[in-house]
C-alpha cells in the first residue's frame, strides 16, 4: 500500500520505500487502545478526524481475523503507580496528559474498549515510555513465540505506533502498520506519520492485506 504524499517521488528516487515483505509467523501488536482517545472529555481524545473515529472498528476486524487464525495477539498498556507520576521521568514533564493512565485516576480513561480486551493467552505488556519495547519483555516474548512479523495498529500513529515500529525493525520483526486500524488527531498528522513510517522503517499496509494474512496463521 502506497502513502501518497507530495515528496513520494523524491524519496523513491533516493531509494526509500521498499518494501520489507511478510514473515511467515506474525502477531497482532494492539498498541495502548483505550477509552481515553475515544471519549469527547479526554484530553487525549481524536474525536474529530474521522479516519481516527472509524480505527477501533478496524481493529476489531484483524483481532477477530488473528483469533480465526490462531496467532498470537499482544497488547500494550500504560499505567504510572507512583503519586507524583515519578515513573513516568522526563515523559512527565513534556506531557502532563500522562496522567490519564495514573492509577486509580477517577476519569476512567484507560478502560478498554469493547470488542478490545485483552483474552486469556494474550500477552499484556505494561510500558511507561512511547515505545511498547523499552522496559518492557515485550522482544522476548516475541522471540519465545518464534514471531517474525508484527501486524501493528493503535495509538497514537505519531507517538506510540511509530516509537514502536522503529524497535521493531530494530529488533528484526518485521512491522506491518495497518493503516485504517491507526488513529492521530488530524489527517495531516496521521499521513504525515505513515509516509515517514512507510519510506523508512515499516511496510504501512491496507487491513484487507492484514486480514488475509492474519487469519490463515502459520
Amino acid at each position: 500500500m502506497a502513502v501518497n504524499h507530495g515528496s513520494s517521488e523524491s524519496y523513491l528516487k533516493s531509494g526509500f520505500a521498499n518494501r520489507m515483505g511478510w514473515g511467515q509467523r506474525p502477531a497482532l501488536l494492539i498498541i495502548d487502545v483505550c477509552t481515553a482517545y475515544w471519549s469527547p472529555s479526554s484530553p487525549l481524545s481524536l474525536l474529530g478526524n474521522p479516519d481516527a473515529e472509524k480505527a477501533p472498528d478496524s481493529m476489531r476486524r484483524l483481532l477477530k481475523a488473528a483469533r480465526a487464525g490462531n496467532v498470537p495477539v499482544v497488547w500494550s498498556q500504560v499505567e504510572y503507580s507512583h503519586p507524583d507520576m515519578a515513573d513516568a521521568g522526563l515523559f512527565w514533564r513534556k506531557a502532563k496528559v500522562l496522567d490519564v493512565w495514573k492509577a486509580g485516576d477517577p476519569r476512567g480513561l484507560a478502560a478498554c474498549l469493547e470488542g478490545l480486551e485483552p483474552s486469556k493467552g494474550d500477552t499484556v505488556v505494561v510500558k511507561k515510555y512511547a515505545s511498547a519495547f523499552f522496559g518492557t519483555s515485550l522482544a522476548s516474548s516475541l522471540q519465545v513465540m518464534n514471531v517474525d512479523t508484527l501486524v501493528i495498529c493503535g495509538v497514537s500513529t505519531s507517538g506510540c505506533v511509530r516509537a514502536t515500529t522503529l524497535d521493531a525493525m530494530q529488533h528484526g520483526f518485521r512491522p506491518m502498520v495497518v493503516a485504517s486500524a491507526c488513529g492521530d488527531r488530524t489527517p495531516e498528522i496521521q499521513k504525515a506519520n505513515l509516509f515517514d513510517l512507510d519510506s523508512k522503517y515499516a511496510d504501512v499496509v491496507a487491513e484487507e492485506d492484514a486480514l488475509e494474512n492474519l487469519s490463515k496463521g502459520w
